[in-house]
């Protein structure tokens, strides 16, 4: 005997579903009501398999409005193959918003998929390449995932792929790389043992490891903070090596590939076309003459694969938004005599150094400039962070000079042609290319710089009353250093200043990757706390639960940090309704007055009046250099004096006009890559639809109450709701895995330790589900939902007969000559008005609204022995009475909408003293690419 795929086959003492892999010979099956870990395989030759048969319900045990409830969201929820336009919609654990739909769609429409999502800041883009990835899992399109991050992100990757989205990844690192490799067979990559896997870009992209993951990569890669792997000279280093990892993968033309980031143009036009070549090497986008046709067509092109959006567009998708007001201030402190000397002194050095060109050895000279700027930089950071730069014996790194000018450079400009932050927060070497004189020099430096630790230190003192306010004012802050001494140095300050209740701990580059979230979570349990950090967390990392304000102890030399450091605390979703930024800068510090004049109140007006930020243009770094080169040739130390002098003024002027030019620019492009014109009533109406047919978070709070308390189960009403599950029966303890006598829960996904987020996905929500539906087909004992039930509401005028039905898909997706199989499933609401002779189907919606009505009386008489009844695969059914009754059961059954909508006839039958007949076999085709679904 042949069984169709979603056809009820009973065989080793259960019933199980029969999947599209099966043939007549070898049937694999899952169970009914069971996950895909527990699919057998069965070989009919040498097991009697027979189709399923299930009991009629039973006349003296209908049941009520609630447990007819129960059962159907013990159906909803339980469902995990959706057969909507979106197959992945009942495996996640997390509500996507509209607007986090729109990468969503335009993948729908890409093969191979080659998205850019360049979102702003704390929009959520994880979770929107996680709804691609799920995606082009569930569909079949995907035969592994690998995510490329830097590793202080992995473990954060992994966890939103596991809690929200259901994807198993290994991670692997430095040091977790050694045990997953134990057991691999001869020639096996790791990757081809492990089909999803969260990769650190930095372990990855060596020499000796990069082209063995090339090799078995699997064909859908997702690319973290992706412009760092943009080297527009494929120049040398590490920059190079991401390069060289991210083009060769991208250069495989059926591999997906989604590139993450939130500052895709960092200025540099050429790096910005190497990141738009990974997506479609044909692209060009060098031309920028905006009133070109060509070059409009190519943005066009590129607007089929970007999307970037900023606050204001999200506006367009919601209306309103869970954004917190920022709140921007300026604070000052005022350098005191001793650190103007200190100040000074460096001048003088820097003055004689920078004075000494000898011929043949610029490579030298500009070695020394770079050190002289890296000891102003770090001494306008603080003493500590100056001793260290004064005390840093380093030699010249053997090697590439050109790469150690650029490691150097990277340092002190922050990053502003690199974006990684790892390492960048190590104070700069003042000792490079130093003689024994100069070193001796240095020395005096650093002495003096030592005498300015701790009571002498204004900045230092005046921050702390800041942080004070912050406290008293109801803030957490995190106070964002550039280097580690600074860091410590303020930390440590501010644990002896600070009030005893008030937590305070430092996390910089010096804490490995892996550890630095855990030491931040720490602090949940503090009522008031303090975070110092470096920016080692000012990427990815996510702290609007714990913290509310930033305090930008040092200035960023690159202005999108600051944005950075700001939206780990500004993003959807933080729990308080402000958030406080604070940028910190002393009056008479000159280094200071450069960072503000020419960088950081020019981000921050064009921000204001565009409503986005936009990158500093290419050049930055030749602009800063010649500023502070003239600063210290001319000993200014006050910013009230550095912009007095026309040739400083005219380099600053020049790198602002070709500032607000890229402004004009991005705002021109603002709308194109907003995907502004994709509908969004469409995506909200397919979102609603699907909540309703899987469940939402209310659903599952409702369900989890209702049925432990059936079950004997103790749940209290708080938030979070504690559970006791002393009293509830041993094979639903069983069917649960044992979770322990008490458990907290919320069914939000905010949590704090020791308490679970219930999603609909979460196992102990799959396995309660699986237990009430399963149970209502057990003839024997109480189940805790009825198959059938009767009450008396004053929602209808006459009888009126609720069925639940659950539909099985066999889906067939085409591509080209490959054809896969897939079952789905969807459950629909039926009702109709009447005696079975004569009935008046209802809607689809006035079906779904009944089945939230409420009695208003207990049937009595032949009502009460009278409802519809339905077998496993025509699920509970329910009956509203109202004025009129009739006492028989409907015969066969259509259901309209997915005929309408599948193209196909599905019929169910309910006869209350006949066998149930099964659900007859549903085969959809879908031909073409994903763009023609």
């Amino acid at each position: 005997m042949s069984f169709a795929a979603g056809s009820l086959v009973a065989t080793r003492g259960r019933e199980w579903v029969v999947l599209p892999e099966s043939s007549d010979e070898l049937l694999v099956l899952r169970p009914l009501g069971g996950t895909d870990d527990e699919i057998a395989g069965v070989l009919t030759a040498l097991e009697e398999v027979k189709p399923a048969q299930f009991d009629l319900p039973d006349p003296a045990r209908i049941g009520d409005a609630t447990s007819a409830r129960l059962l159907r969201d013990a159906l909803r929820l339980s469902s995990r193959a959706g057969a909507g336009p979106f197959r992945s919609f009942a495996r996640i654990a997390v509500e996507p918003r509209p607007y986090q739909l729109v990468p969503l769609l335009m993948a729908l429409k890409l093969d191979p998929v080659r998205l850019l999502i360049a979102d702003d800041v704390g929009i959520g883009k994880t979770v929107e390449a996680l709804l691609v990835a799920r995606e082009l899992w569930d569909q079949g399109d995907a035969n592994g995932i690998a995510v490329l991050c830097p590793p202080h992100l992995a473990e954060q990757w992994q966890a939103e792929m596991q809690t929200k989205f259901h994807l198993d990844a290994e991670l692997v690192l430095a040091g977790t790389a050694a045990r997953l490799e134990r057991g691999l067979r001869v020639g096996e990559s790791l990757f081809e043992r492990h089909p999803i896997t969260v990769v650190s870009l930095d372990y990855i992209k060596s020499d000796r490891r990069r082209n063995d993951f090339i090799r078995a990569c699997p064909d859908l890669v997702i690319v973290d903070e992706a412009h760092s792997c943009a080297d527009a000279n494929a120049g040398r280093g590490q920059r190079h090596q991401r390069y060289e990892l991210v083009s060769k993968l991208a250069a495989k033309p059926e591999r997906h590939v989604l590139l993450v980031t939130a500052t895709p143009h960092s200025g540099n036009d050429d790096a910005f076309q190497v990141l738009v070549s990974f997506l479609d090497p044909t692209l060009n986008l060098a031309d920028d003459d905006l009133e070109k046709t060509e070059y409009e067509a190519e943005r066009r092109r590129l607007a089929r694969h970007l999307v970037q959006r900023r606050r204001g567009d999200i506006l367009h998708y919601l209306g309103e938004t869970n954004f917190p007001v920022r709140e921007v201030r300026e604070e000052t402190y005022e350098l005191t005599d001793a650190h103007r000397d200190l100040f000074k002194k460096i001048f003088e050095y820097g003055r004689a150094k920078v004075g000494e060109r000898v011929e043949g050895s610029e490579q030298r000279w500009r070695m020394r400039w770079w050190s002289i700027l890296g000891i102003m930089r770090a001494l306008s950071s603080s003493p500590a962070a100056a001793v260290a730069t004064l005390d840093n014996r380093a030699e010249s790194i053997e090697g590439d000079p050109e790469a150690e000018l650029d490691e150097l450079a990277r340092r002190v400009f922050d990053g502003t042609d690199d974006e990684s932050v790892e390492g960048a927060d190590l104070p700069p070497s003042a000792a490079l290319y130093a003689s024994a004189d100069e070193r001796r020099s240095l020395g005096e430096l650093s002495k003096a710089a030592q005498e300015l630790l701790g009571e002498s230190d204004p900045k230092l003192q005046q921050a702390t009353k800041l942080v004070k306010k912050l406290l008293t004012d109801g803030f957490n802050p995190i106070v964002f250093c550039a280097y580690i001494p600074t860091a410590e140095y303020v930390a440590e300050h501010l644990r002896r200043k600070l009030p005893k209740d008030v937590e305070v701990i430092a996390v910089t580059g010096r804490i490995p990757a892996a550890e630095r979230e855990q030491r931040v979570l720490a602090l949940e349990g503090a009522h008031r706390h303090v975070l110092v950090a470096t920016d080692c967390l000012s990427e990815g990392v996510n702290l609007q639960k714990l913290f509310d304000a930033v305090v930008h102890y040092d200035l960023a030399w690159n202005p999108t940090r600051h944005e950075q450091r700001e939206g780990r605390v500004d993003r959807f979703n933080q729990p308080s309704e402000k958030v406080r930024v604070l940028t910190y800068f002393g009056r008479n510090n000159a280094v200071d007055g450069v960072v503000l004049e020419v960088l950081q109140r020019k981000n921050r007006t064009i921000h204001e009046r565009l409503g986005i930020s936009v990158p500093v243009p290419m050049g930055t770094r030749d602009v800063l250099d010649a500023i502070f080169e003239g600063l210290v040739l001319r000993g200014k130390d006050e910013q009230l004096a550095l912009f007095d002098m026309p040739d400083l003024v005219e380099k600053r002027d020049v790198l602002h006009e070709e500032w607000d030019a890229a402004a004009e620019r991005e705002k021109r492009s603002r709308t194109i890559f907003a995907q502004q014109t994709i509908d969004v009533s469409e995506v909200a109406r397919e979102l609603e639809e699907t909540r309703t047919a899987i469940g939402s978070e209310s659903d599952v709070a409702r369900f989890v109450a209702s049925s432990l308390r059936a079950a004997g189960a103790t749940v209290s009403t708080g938030d979070p709701v504690a559970i006791d599950l002393r009293d509830v029966p041993l094979a639903l303890r069983d069917a649960l895995g044992h979770p322990g006598d008490e458990l907290k829960a919320r069914f939000e996904p905010t949590v704090t330790e020791g308490v679970a987020y219930l999603s609909r996905t979460h196992p102990f929500v799959e396995a309660l589900a699986g237990y009430v539906a399963d149970t209502s087909l057990d003839p024997i004992g109480g189940p805790l939902a009825a198959r059938c039930g009767a009450m008396r509401t004053d929602a209808v005028e006459t009888r009126t007969t609720l069925l639940l039905v659950r539909m099985r898909f066999d889906v067939v997706t085409k591509r080209g000559s490959d054809e896969r199989r897939q079952l789905a499933e969807e459950m629909n609401f039926l009702a109709f008005e009447g005696a079975p002779d004569a009935i008046s189907w209802l809607g689809e919606e006035h079906a779904a609204a009944l089945f939230a009505a409420e009695p208003s009386g207990i049937p009595s008489g032949p009502m009460a022995g009278s409802a519809a009844c339905s077998n496993r695969d025509l699920a509970p059914a329910s009956q509203s009475l109202g004025a009129e009754d009739s006492e028989s059961c409907p015969g066969l059954l259509d259901s309209p909408r997915s005929a309408q909508s599948r193209g196909t006839r599905g019929q169910s039958c309910c006869r209350p003293h006949q066998a149930q007949p099964r659900l007859s076999e549903m085969r959809v085709c879908i031909g073409g690419g994903r763009g023609q679904r």
